[in-house]
């Protein structure tokens, strides 16, 4: 009776000792065929007591089936004598119908009297939490692998008890080494180091030692094959108990990205399209001369009909011309001297002690360059020309922007006698337009910036026959107040900011300010506003960096900005433009094309630049009433815009039959002192955001 007791015991223990452990046992008769499966196994899987069919295949019943053929085989090659035990991972169905991963293991207890297998005992354990933390990492290291394939970084380590190091395939490809194994010599790092840059980085790879931070370092190494690559490695200091520890790292090739910063390092100082000094780099060379005390002679060079061979040839040609210009500039120079292109069809020289009978020479020698320059295969009748001035600088206090006033001065005194010739300064002679009197001009509109004294104002573009509350459009004009409180026409100063080169500086600055003052208007979207943009403006690469981190600090929106770009902005640099208005687009602000019909290559523009309106230009609109041919340019710019899904504004409207005519020309937009003479951007933004809600803006689009 004891032992019977004992026995229920013994059997009760190991029934609740399974049932903690939430193991499933099965017990497989092979003579009879039978396999009984405990309840533990049942319930590990859903099911109650007594719920599943009695059937000695029921395991293969709920199995997977890409896991079926796997576990029998396992079954087969254990029974055949082949594997010492059966351990298979597999998946059964839940009664709630998903897959439970089970660790199957188990064996042969019992054979007949010929050592045949006649009992098979097994214990399954649900290791489906494991298997998901399994997934989990395998997604993690392969998101892991995918990054490190992407940026091309390779991993390596070193052992510093063992003295070992581990390089893995990409590190290996980077310094070029032909391996099999992750191991390498100790010291075969060091044989890639170039000789310049061996001792700052065996330095740096030291450094780690003392300190839990990540460590960069750059620096160069020599393949076998001789060839010179710079790589970036971030190594950190891993400390272990009783152990020298190891410092891990990565390594990248950046030789690529070494190329693109000496490369745009270049592009910042030099003409993208010629390779010549760019104004600023420019700027800083004269500024440099005058300061040493050096005497100089300053050469401005304005090519003579250049939009002519633009409208005639297209941009593709008045680039070849630049280019060749540019050469024959070149070629021309003496030792020391040192060309730019100012921007546009403008170029300029500066050349250490130069007399006069020297300028004059080189002088010479540039105007029959440019009248020999390339100007491709569209244009071989026509020629280039050039006027050129030149001014002598010997006072070390003399600015950079009079040193270029003088010979601008000069070069408009050269165009004003007749084109392709030279002109020298003389300080005795009536200033023009472009000379000491622009100089005071650029100077007095830089001051204006920071004084408060470049005002802000703007002009309504109305919906023809409309209120302009059911627009809302406002282009943004800048007006200078000089120092004796008159204002100073725009006319004057903003051709000034373009010949001195901080057009860009004055767009900055009206685009900032217009932002900061009016941003939340438009983000509620009471008005949107249009900024005019200079061929400078449209030519710089941060241009797009700047306005959307204006943007960003300002409340502003980029669907509430548009810009407006002529067709001299974009003759003087097509590739810009284009680009200009991509980018544009793809922040859906508006893009116009302004003064549009002035040049023979408008319709070339209007196909190239997704826009999304054109801007007549004013001439063709304040005549169109009594002017047959201005009204069949007006219909045949308006009907084209339609084709290209552009919308029209009208330029320069000052009359209203002139409104009436448009209107039924299908005109949709207009603008001009008729319906709207500028004011101060302030009482504009006033009246848009006055009285009740206003509905909502229809876009120029």
């Amino acid at each position: 009776m004891a032992g019977q007791d004992n026995k229920n015991r013994t059997e009760t223990l190991w029934a609740k000792a399974l049932e903690r452990a939430e193991l499933g046992v099965w017990d497989l008769d092979l003579r009879s065929g039978d396999c009984f499966y405990s309840a533990t196994w049942a319930r590990m899987l859903g099911y109650g007591d007594n719920e599943l069919p009695n059937a000695s295949d029921l395991w293969l019943q709920l199995i997977h089936p890409d896991d079926r053929e796997h576990a029998l085989a396992n079954g087969a090659r254990h029974i055949a004598g082949e594997t010492d035990r059966i351990d298979t991972e597999l998946r059964l169905r839940h009664k709630q119908g998903h897959w439970v991963w089970v660790l199957d293991r188990g064996g042969i207890v019992e054979r007949d009297k010929d050592g045949k297998p006649i009992r098979l005992v097994g214990v399954q354990t649900d290791i489906s939490r494991q298997k998901a933390v399994e997934a989990e990492l395998e997604r993690v290291n392969v998101r892991f692998r995918l990054a490190l394939a992407a940026s091309g970084t390779g991993i390596w380590h070193h052992d510093a008890a063992t003295r070992k190091s581990y390089w893995d395939q990409r590190t290996r490809d980077i310094f070029g080494l032909v391996a099999d194994t992750d191991e390498v010599p100790d010291d075969l790092w060091h044989s890639y180091l170039h000789p310049e840059d061996r001792d700052a980085a065996v330095q740096a790879h030291l450094a780690p030692s003392g300190t839990p931070d990540v460590v960069a370092v750059q620096y160069r190494i020599i393949r076998r094959d001789g060839e010179v690559r710079h790589v970036e490695s971030l190594l950190r200091f891993i400390p272990e108990p009783l152990s020298a520890g190891q410092t891990l790292g990565s390594v990248r090739d950046i030789t690529e990205e070494k190329l693109r910063e000496r490369e745009l390092a270049h592009a910042a100082q030099h003409d993208a399209l010629t390779g010549l000094w760019n104004r600023p780099a420019f700027d800083r060379l004269l500024f440099d001369h005058i300061a040493a005390g050096v005497p100089l002679a300053v050469f401005y060079v304005d090519l003579d009909y250049f939009k002519a061979l633009n409208d005639f040839a297209g941009h593709a040609a008045g680039d070849v011309a630049l280019k060749s210009v540019a050469n024959g500039i070149r070629s021309c120079l003496p030792p020391g001297a040192d060309a730019a292109r100012l921007g546009g069809d403008e170029f300029a020289l500066l050349v250490p002690h130069c007399d006069a009978a020297r300028a004059e020479r080189l002088a010479t020698a540039v105007l029959g360059a440019v009248r020999e320059a390339d100007l491709g295969t569209t244009s071989p009748s026509r020629k280039l020309a050039a006027s050129i001035g030149i001014a002598f600088i010997a006072d070390g206090d003399t600015t950079v922007a009079d040193a270029l006033a003088c010979a601008d001065d000069a070069c408009y005194a050269a165009k004003a006698a007749g084109r392709n010739r030279y002109a020298m300064f003389s300080a005795t002679a009536k200033p023009g337009s472009g000379g000491l009197n622009a100089a005071r001009i650029a100077a007095d509109t830089v001051d204006a910036m920071e004084d408060g004294r470049l005002k802000l104002f703007g002009q309504e573009i109305h919906l023809l026959d409309r209120p302009w509350h059911e627009s809302r459009h406002v282009e943004v004009l800048a007006r200078l107040v000089g120092r004796n409180g008159g204002m100073v026409p725009p006319g004057e100063f903003i051709p000034v900011a373009e010949r001195f080169g901080f057009a860009s500086r004055l767009d900055r600055w009206i685009i900032r300010a217009a932002l900061s003052r009016h941003g939340e208007t438009l983000r509620a979207g009471a008005v949107t506003l249009g900024f005019n943009l200079s061929a400078q403006t449209l030519s710089d690469p941060q241009l797009w960096e700047f306005v959307d981190s204006v943007i960003e600090e300002t409340g502003a929106t980029h669907s509430g900005i548009g810009f407006e770009i002529t067709e001299t902005a974009a003759v003087t640099n097509f590739d810009a433009a284009e680009r200009f208005v991509r980018k544009a687009r793809q922040r859906h602000c508006r893009v116009s094309l302004d003064d549009f019909g002035t040049g023979m290559s408008s319709f070339e523009y209007l196909r190239r630049f997704a826009v999304d309106a054109i801007k007549i230009d004013g001439s063709f609109i304040e005549h169109i009433t009594e002017s047959r041919f201005d009204r069949e340019i007006v219909l045949a710019i308006t009907s084209i815009a339609r084709s290209a899904g552009c919308v029209v504004v009208a330029e320069k409207i000052e009359r209203q039959d002139t409104v009436t005519m448009l209107s039924d020309m299908g005109v949709a937009f207009g603008q001009g002192f008729l319906l709207h003479r500028p004011e101060p951007l302030e009482a504009i933004i006033g009246r848009a955001t006055a009285g009740a809600a206003t509905p909502p803006i229809r876009r120029i689009s």
